[in-house]
């Protein structure tokens, strides 16, 4: 058996994942999907867009690649939530900062 040839292009980084990023919040929305299921649908939809738009002609590569895709989601979805709170906090730090003393 031979491993297919797995071509990395630009619909894979730059169009599938923000779209199953999207894909996943819209789900989680309009479905009320637990949080603890969410990467579980990110996975789904991963392999959904990979097997039937991306790699449709190649069934062991849509396998691949569409756990890369569910979990390049998740991971970077991940990360945006982890900067966008550290941010914050550190904005409020800051303002706590820079108000002036009450006597």
């Amino acid at each position: 058996m031979d491993f297919p040839t797995i071509h990395t292009n630009f619909w894979d980084a730059v169009i599938a994942v923000p779209a199953i990023m999207i894909l996943t919040q819209v789900t989680k929305k309009v479905f009320k999907v637990p949080k603890k299921y969410v990467p579980f649908v990110a996975v789904v939809l991963g392999y959904v867009i990979s097997i039937f738009i991306s790699h449709r002609h190649n069934l062991l590569s849509g396998i691949f690649m569409g756990y890369f895709y569910g979990y390049a989601a998740i991971g970077s979805y991940a990360s945006l939530k982890t900067s966008i709170i550290a941010f914050k906090n550190k904005s409020k730090q800051r303002e706590l900062h820079h108000q002036p003393v009450k006597e």
